[in-house]
């Protein structure tokens, strides 16, 4: 990549730094899975740390020749060689489901805040391999029959417009109200099927965490995944909608840690940030009264949460600080 003499901004900066980081995580958590899979799985698992590895590469080289310093990011220290799987059947291939959707929302979205053409383009193929391993993913995990499908529906004949603001409903989800139309439903689908999968992941996170704190920190992510998936799979019964749900990917009864507290905790903090953003565009989203209501709620309880996990990585000196703007101003008294 040249720069054609255009400095990076402090956008490009802050993005490249952020996905070093979420890079060099999925390096640690890959090699893990990588250790454990089947054959099926690992070649896939093998293509997105292969992928995994370029981008660190270029960023590395980005960095280097912009004088810029070399995070830290998670390194070979936060992953532990030759311990028991931590997660059962397929649980590998569901968490790369998971988190080929973060990273297709973070890159889409650096894409946009990115000037310098060769950034621009770094972030769109990110995009494109986050997409096609999520494709992938997808596949594999319906044809091995764990992955629930939305509900299917009949196919719409005519336009109608609401004509009734009854339409919006109540505020008070008990009360009755009109059924989900199929924005709702698939908003909702997508929530409950990325809690179960950070529910199995702070349980196993949870059972092999040494610090008594951080144990209980992750305890309440289980607990919170739990609930969010309760609440909202009630919205999904009142129309007469079963919730997903699956019987693969299950936390193992290993006590011993593969990755080390601070990248688990960062994990679990992407993962709220991710929830945070879903929660947004569920409420944005949604024509019924109280689910926005729902999700405002469900969204402070995930905030509270993220912040609780930032000030133990604090506490801990886990937490890497991100480039900072160079002061310009002095402030006086």
């Amino acid at each position: 990549m040249t720069s054609s003499g255009v400095p990076i901004t402090s956008s490009e900066l802050a993005n490249l730094w952020m996905t070093y980081q979420e890079k060099t995580m999925m390096i640690r958590m890959l090699e893990h899975f990588i250790e454990h899979a089947d054959d099926e799985e690992k070649q896939l698992l093998q293509t997105h740390y292969n992928n995994a590895s370029k981008a660190i590469n270029t960023i590395t080289g980005i960095f280097q020749t912009e004088g810029a310093v070399i995070p830290l990011g998670f390194t070979e220290n936060d992953v532990h060689k030759g311990v028991p799987k931590l997660f059962d059947f397929l649980y590998d291939i569901m968490y790369l489901h998971l988190m080929t959707k973060v990273e297709m929302s973070l890159f889409s979205l650096y894409c946009g805040m990115s000037y310098r053409k060769d950034m621009n383009d770094f972030f769109i193929n990110l995009t494109a391999e986050a997409q096609e391993m999520n494709s992938k993913a997808t596949q594999l995990l319906l044809e091995k029959g764990v992955l629930v499908r939305p509900p299917f529906v009949s196919m719409p004949t005519e336009v109608h417009f609401v004509q009734d603001k009854k339409y919006r409903g109540a505020f008070n989800p008990f009360r009755e109200t009109r059924s989900l139309n199929t924005i709702e439903v698939s908003l909702i689908h997508h929530a409950i099927e990325t809690n179960l999968v950070g529910m199995q992941l702070m349980i196993g996170f949870a059972q092999v965490a040494d610090h008594k704190e951080v144990q209980e920190y992750l305890a309440k992510g289980m607990k919170l995944s739990k609930e969010i998936e309760i609440d909202l799979g009630e919205y999904l019964r009142q129309s007469y909608i079963e919730p997903p749900a699956t019987h693969a990917g299950k936390a193992t009864p290993s006590k011993i840690a593969p990755f080390s507290e601070k990248m688990m905790l960062y994990n679990t903090g992407l993962l709220a940030t991710f929830g945070l953003g879903s929660n947004a565009l569920g409420g944005a989203f949604s024509l019924r009264n109280d689910l926005p209501a729902k999700m405002a709620l469900l969204a402070k309880d995930i905030f509270t949460f993220a912040q609780d996990g930032g000030k133990i990585m604090i506490k801990n000196g886990w937490m890497e600080e991100p480039p900072q703007m160079e002061d310009r101003i002095q402030l006086t008294k």
